[in-house]
């Protein structure tokens, strides 16, 4: 797998049936490793272990329903009360950020109604904090630490 512009971290990866699989810390367990996997777990690393986040308030793979279909939420936040605060949209190395991208996280949205969106690809990463007042969303410079969100 390619470096990422995401801090590095002691990765556990295993091979099982010819197939190479890495340990996500919030799962508890070995899950295959594919590019969009790859920058997952990174990123989850990097909130939890460089901003604070605790991971007992982070999910992967969560399910939504929207309309008689299921999507999954690559990652969510989730307050002290398990109230959604943030949604996070993961892409392989190599696909790029595109509109494409904000629109897929913004259904997801609609449904949790978080405070912050986040998309990452492991090379660029783009963070937004919601202004429903306004209806309105800024475009933040840096992933805010735990404690400030």
């Amino acid at each position: 797998m390619i470096q990422l512009n995401l801090p590095q971290y002691k990765i556990n990866i295993q091979e099982t049936d010819g197939k190479k699989r890495i340990f996500d810390i919030l799962r508890r367990r070995f899950v295959v490793l594919t590019p969009e996997e790859w920058v997952r777990q990174h990123f989850i690393h990097f909130l939890v272990e460089h901003k604070g986040y605790p991971s007992t308030l982070l999910a992967n793979e969560v399910a939504l329903q929207v309309g008689d279909k299921t999507v999954r939420a690559d990652s969510v936040l989730y307050d002290r009360e398990l109230h959604p605060r943030m949604i996070a949209e993961y892409k392989a190395p190599h696909i790029p950020i595109t509109q494409k991208v904000f629109d897929q996280i913004s259904v997801y949205n609609l449904l949790l109604h978080v405070d912050y969106l986040v998309v990452s690809n492991g090379m660029q990463t783009y963070a937004c904090k919601m202004d429903y007042q306004n209806m309105s969303y800024t475009f933040l410079e840096d992933i805010p630490s735990y404690e400030n969100i």
